[in-house]
């Protein structure tokens, strides 16, 4: 979906002249570095008319800032997504934290939780997507000297509203564009920036719980959780 693009490299050029104080030492643009993976995501699977969005925060270390992909865990993203592009390293690599692309060895369990279940359930990506689309709100990673990853809410308030700014701006170019019938923030986080950002568009918004393993409750059953939860939120789905 070429508009979809416009909008992702838009939101690129603006987060990427941003500078942000210690402890972050490092910050990751996954929009430009992988973008070739990005953008054929983008353009294969974005679709107008969808039941929903389901909304992310931003690229986990072993997942999107690998893949460029939302939730991208590596297997995952070239094995079902067929995705598998050759990406490039970011300006400046953290020594802990490199990036290797799909040959990264490591999984991120965020997105194996989120793109395996979608792969139970539905079998083949393209039915998946004519219910969803993955996205994330805020485009960069960001990591400490030790290469601790520094989630964006950690940011102070001077950091967090020149970026939320810009990756509101996108969402909202997101949403109109896409015209889905609800946003479902993957994670409180994401449903706050989500009710802010698109504040006023009269969109119906909900939320369903984090597969991050840093979640106790996530780490009981996330796929029956979430399932339980869209099902509340009264998709359409074919459970």
């Amino acid at each position: 979906m070429k508009e979809m693009i416009q909008i992702s490299r838009r939101l690129s050029r603006s987060v990427t002249s941003m500078s942000f104080a210690e402890p972050v030492t490092h910050v990751y643009n996954p929009l430009q570095y992988a973008r070739r993976s990005h953008e054929a995501y983008l353009e294969r699977f974005a679709k107008p008319g969808v039941q929903a969005i389901l909304l992310g925060m931003n690229p986990g270390p072993w997942g999107m800032a690998q893949t460029g992909i939302p939730f991208g865990e590596v297997a995952l993203a070239k094995d079902w997504l067929g995705l598998a592009a050759k990406v490039d390293k970011p300006e400046r690599e953290h020594p802990k934290r490199p990036v290797q692309g799909f040959d990264c060895p490591r999984s991120e369990v965020s997105g194996r939780r989120l793109w395996g279940w979608a792969k139970q359930r539905f079998g083949k990506p393209e039915k998946f997507f004519e219910h969803f689309f993955v996205y994330n709100f805020c485009p960069l990673s960001f990591m400490e000297k030790g290469g601790r990853n520094r989630t964006p809410d950690k940011l102070p308030k001077s950091e967090k509203e020149p970026l939320f700014a810009a990756c509101d701006q996108a969402l909202r170019a997101c949403v109109e564009s896409m015209q889905p019938e609800m946003l479902i923030g993957v994670g409180a986080f994401a449903r706050q920036q989500a009710k802010r950002a698109l504040n006023g568009m009269k969109l119906p918004l909900g939320t369903i719980l984090h597969p991050s393993p840093a979640s106790p409750a996530a780490n009981r059953g996330w796929e029956a959780q979430a399932e339980a939860q869209l099902k509340s939120l009264g998709l359409r789905l074919p459970f």
